[in-house]
């Protein structure tokens, strides 16, 4: 990884998945520019990830912070993981503010920043990872519009895919779907599932199999971008990476 992409860029870095890709990265010596809203989220991530790890507060949604973060830094490896909390109700709890929150967020950035790659555009060999979630095949019905959103962002990856083929821009995007996690955005979508089920959180975790960690989904993303041969799509769980068909 570092003899191969010198700098990238990850969006929702602070917390969760995202903080977790970063530090791996920033581990194997790339320099990583961390997006995220929270400032001291972010303070944090700097402080334990080093000189290799700059923070930059924003919102990963804005059209002009992602061509200013390209035009500078121009990485090599773009991943794409912001996102918001889902409403967790059932449909008919839900308004449609509520319901529609990850489309306003999820799939907002991922348009916003695989336009801006494609119009930079990112170097030929560029890697573009979208993190989609498995909600996007499986659905997610105590969770408002998040299981369309992700799907959205399955989408916005073959799009970026075929237009960087048209133009012979050489930029890889690959989607990336992690099941469902007990830490981080997952946390509050086990509680609520586990709740449905009349489970306590800890039988519900146990009946998922091996539990899906940050620190798995940073190893895919890094397996991702290592390896050019790579599929278009994958998902990940508590036993690994695997190839979507």
């Amino acid at each position: 990884m570092a003899d191969q992409f010198t700098s990238a860029v990850v969006t929702g870095a602070s917390r969760g998945f995202g903080r977790a890709v970063a530090g791996a990265l920033a581990a194997r010596g790339v320099a990583v520019v961390g997006i995220a809203r929270g400032e001291q989220d972010l303070r944090s991530a700097a402080e334990e990830f080093g000189d290799n790890f700059t923070p930059l507060v924003g919102d990963a949604t804005d059209e002009g912070l992602a061509r200013r973060v390209l035009a500078e830094h121009r990485p090599g490896l773009l991943v794409l993981n912001a996102g918001a909390v889902p409403h967790v109700a059932p449909v008919q709890e839900q308004t449609w503010e509520s319901f529609s929150i990850n489309w306003h967020n999820d799939t907002r950035h991922a348009f916003t920043w695989t336009k801006a790659a494609l119009l930079a555009p990112l170097a030929p060999g560029s890697v573009v990872v979208e993190v989609s979630s498995g909600a996007a095949i499986g659905g997610s019905p105590l969770s408002g519009g998040y299981a369309s959103a992700k799907a959205a962002v399955r989408y916005i990856r073959q799009y970026g895919a075929d237009e960087s083929e048209r133009g012979g821009l050489g930029i890889r995007f690959v989607s990336l779907l992690p099941g469902l996690s007990p830490s981080g955005v997952g946390s509050v979508g086990v509680d609520a599932y586990a709740a449905r089920s009349g489970l306590s959180r800890e039988v519900f975790v146990e009946k998922l199999g091996p539990v899906l960690t940050p620190d798995l989904v940073a190893a895919a993303v890094l397996q991702l971008a290592d390896d050019a041969g790579s599929g278009p799509e994958y998902t990940v769980d508590g036993s690994g990476l695997h190839a979507i068909d």
